[in-house]
């Protein structure tokens, strides 16, 4: 979704040490989508194997959670079940800009532009069923397990971190908020790192932790509220929201105006004909989640992964045997302080 929350939202910086021995439910789409539009070729395109098959993702999936696990954290992937009907709107639109993407790379690849190249090429992402099925093996024989929400997974990972049975979301989206995480982590990387979109440069980031309750404490509303504020700036289901209206104003609305005369006020009627937004407030409210998951963290399938990565995808077998190697001793280690159940 994306949520434009960043102006309203408040942070506390914290380190990768602070999460150490924490269950965190990971939203694994988001994760997926994050590496396979910032690893990239110099030109912007996807790498590949010599099969031809995408292999971004698998890259950045192996790499940071290996190291992520290192350093004893803890993780669960929650992935998208079946979405709301109503955000089929917001595929055909993604499709539609995919498209346009893909034209644009085409024209800038025929002009040898470099700098375009790389500017449309991660708008053309798309990840199929194949991908995230690879993305699913390696989680699997990493020992870490995977929950399968019955529709959108940040969603379902709130909901865990609401249980208990995590800790905090890991997400960079702010969307996992109106869904009533209570914690939300974002910029976990062990670079410390994160791409600027469409360019070949990096930004410095260091991991925040957001808290549901301080935010609604800072701004001074209720989950409702803030769940209309989302509405108003756009969420998938309603892309855009309403056209002059940011954070900040939308804001000051709900603080000033009951909440069904802010839609009044913004002429929803008018910029969404054909949808009530009380329909796009239940959707949120109301998405399904589960209980029917299991969290069981087992030992590493070394050769799984090999198989999966070194002969599959031609990952370079001694990076990653070194990788195992060195999480295999951090196991060792947990298990002799009497962690045994951690894996």
């Amino acid at each position: 979704m994306g949520l434009q929350f960043k102006e309203l939202v408040v942070r506390k910086e914290i380190t990768i040490k602070d999460l150490k021995d924490k269950v965190l439910a990971v939203d694994a789409m988001n994760m997926l989508y994050q590496f396979l539009t910032t690893i990239r070729a110099q030109d912007g395109s996807a790498l590949l194997d010599s099969h031809g098959n995408v292999t971004s993702h698998l890259i950045g999936l192996f790499n940071r959670v290996t190291s992520l696990m290192e350093e004893g954290l803890k993780f669960v992937f929650v992935f998208d079940g079946k979405a709301p009907e109503i955000k089929r709107k917001t595929w055909e639109k993604r499709s539609a800009i995919k498209k346009e993407a893909a034209l644009k790379f085409q024209e800038a690849e025929e002009a040898g532009n470099k700098e375009d190249m790389k500017k449309f090429a991660s708008r053309t992402a798309v990840l199929d069923k194949k991908m995230i099925d690879d993305a699913k093996n390696v989680i699997r024989a990493l020992g870490l397990p995977i929950v399968q929400a019955p529709s959108e997974g940040e969603a379902q990972a709130a909901y865990m971190v609401k249980k208990g049975d995590a800790y905090a979301v890991i997400s960079q989206d702010y969307d996992n908020l109106i869904f009533s995480a209570p914690l939300l982590v974002r910029n976990l990387s062990i670079a410390g790192k994160r791409k600027r979109a469409g360019k070949m440069a990096f930004t410095t980031v260091h991991p925040e932790l957001i808290s549901l309750k301080e935010v609604l404490a800072e701004l001074g509303l209720t989950l409702d509220k803030l769940i209309v504020i989302a509405i108003l700036v756009g969420t998938d289901y309603n892309p855009g929201g309403i056209k002059g209206i940011g954070p900040k104003k939308a804001l000051a609305l709900v603080k000033e105006v009951p909440t069904d005369e802010v839609f009044d006020k913004v002429e929803w009627k008018k910029h969404y004909p054909d949808l009530d937004w009380k329909d796009i407030f239940s959707i949120i409210t109301q998405i399904p989640v589960t209980d029917d998951y299991t969290l069981q963290w087992k030992q590493i399938q070394e050769k799984e992964i090999i198989d999966l990565l070194v002969v599959k995808h031609d990952f370079s077998e001694e990076r990653v045997k070194s990788k195992l190697a060195a999480l295999k001793q951090e196991q060792k280690k947990l298990a002799q302080k009497g962690l045994g159940n951690f894996f």
